[in-house]
């Protein structure tokens, strides 16, 4: 994102990760300083060797039609189930879209605007996961050290704590059954309560050794940063990251959120519901707040733009897939492209079109959220809206589509008529989704 008065340093330098991992083998390539590591970790060796690299090759992303992007929003804004939406873009380091699409209350006449306040959900794990190596990068913590050093509440099955180590909780490999007690945490429970039980599951699998998506564990998190910084997790993300980065709107909880000027309501359809409590209660795992504006400049910060406030070492440790993740349940036309999925410390990873994607998808009662790029284009996509109307996701891949100069597909596969493509010629019309 580019501010005014301050120099852009972009030293364009490359790095080259290898990963030994149980059960994933992996590679990546990311910008960073000329520097070299290895962390040694509970079944995992993780080597990271950071040369410099001749300047990076000229940007080939292709130019976005955002008039087509746009007739596709508004035929997206039409769905009787749509209320609000908020969306932005960056390419090739610049951000070059970002609007307010519909209402923050359904009826209101309230314009959602680039300013308007929306929850993160899940992405909030992204941040969780900043910290947390950011903090291990100043040497107060050790990504390598195992979570019973902490002394937070959670048990595992079979003492694991002793075993696994913090990028175990931050990757989701901690052998606990996926989303485990999650309805616990829905009906009233506290979680410091929740994780003190965890131990008494049966484990999914051996501990550090495959992947199942956690909420209440992953919070874990937000007290180990509180027992190593003796300061909240909130005021931590905040002071860390959120104002370095001019996050203004950012904030964590739900008090956040009601205080803003402007602010999305949950819908479940097109009514109103009452901003759910209890995943704030895991704010490591579903407490931040924002604007879309903000999030573009969560995006660009994680694409390398902003190193004085998370490093290249930093991105390369948080982005570099650990896990495979495999899929659970019926998988619809989106999930299908996106290839090879793993997980990363607080991220996913994606192959598209043979390009590598970083992102990230979140929902909670009566809003969604997105973030999706490509690092080595610098290039990206997201989007928060306040229903339960998850088609909105598949838009991400219509921004890619273009990005790649690969022919259009309908991938929001809303059931209406597909447009003729704007700019694409008389007779163009979209593919279906595969």
């Amino acid at each position: 994102m580019n501010r005014p008065g301050k120099t852009r340093r972009r030293p364009w330098l490359a790095a080259t990760l290898v990963l030994v991992l149980v059960p994933v083998i992996a590679a990546a390539s990311l910008a960073v300083l000329a520097i070299s590591r290895t962390w040694a970790m509970q079944g995992e060796t993780v080597t990271v060797e950071l040369t410099a690299a001749p300047p990076a090759a000229a940007y080939s992303g292709a130019p976005i039609d955002y008039a087509r992007l746009e007739a596709r929003i508004a035929l997206l804004m039409q769905q009787p189930d749509m209320v609000g939406l908020a969306i932005g873009t960056i390419e090739n380091g610049r951000v070059r879209f970002i609007k307010g699409y519909g209402e923050t209350r359904a009826n209101s006449g309230d314009r959602v605007t680039p300013d308007t306040v929306f929850r993160w959900a899940s992405l909030s794990k992204s941040v969780a996961s900043a910290v947390v190596v950011g903090l291990a990068q100043d040497g107060k913590l050790s990504l390598a050290a195992p979570l019973s050093r902490f002394g937070t509440t959670l048990t595992l099955p079979g003492g694991a704590t002793a075993r696994v180590s913090v990028a175990d909780l931050l990757s989701h490999r901690l052998g606990l059954p996926r989303n485990a007690w999650d309805d616990r945490l829905e009906a009233g429970e506290a979680p410091q309560l929740i994780r003190a039980g965890l131990g008494s599951l049966a484990p999914a699998c051996a501990p550090g050794s495959c992947y199942a998506y956690q909420n209440i564990a992953y919070d874990t998190a937000s007290e180990i940063v509180e027992r190593v910084s003796g300061t909240a997790y909130a005021n931590v993300a905040r002071d860390r990251l959120f104002l370095p980065l001019g996050m203004t709107s950012a904030t964590i909880g739900r008090a956040g959120l009601e205080a803003s000027p402007s602010w999305a309501r949950p819908h479940r359809g097109r009514r109103e519901v009452t901003v759910g409590e209890p995943y704030y209660r895991v704010p490591a795992a579903g407490g931040v707040n924002s604007s879309i504006r903000d999030l573009l400049r969560w995006m660009d910060a994680q694409m390398g733009d902003r190193p004085d406030v998370v490093s290249p070492t930093e991105l390369a440790i948080m982005h570099v897939p650990r896990v495979s993740t495999p899929p659970h349940g019926r998988r619809g036309a989106m999930d299908r492209a996106l290839q090879h999925a793993s997980y990363g410390l607080g991220w996913r990873t994606y192959e598209y079109a043979g390009h590598q994607l970083v992102g990230h998808r979140g929902s909670v009662d009566g809003y969604g959220a997105l973030i999706l790029f490509d690092p080595a284009l610098r290039s990206g996509i997201v989007m928060l809206w306040n229903s339960n109307h998850s088609r909105a996701a598949s838009l991400q891949l219509e921004f890619f589509d273009q990005l790649y100069g690969l022919p259009a597909t309908d991938w929001l596969a809303l059931p209406v008529a597909p447009p003729v493509i704007a700019g694409a010629g008389p007779e163009a019309t979209l593919q279906q989704a595969p």
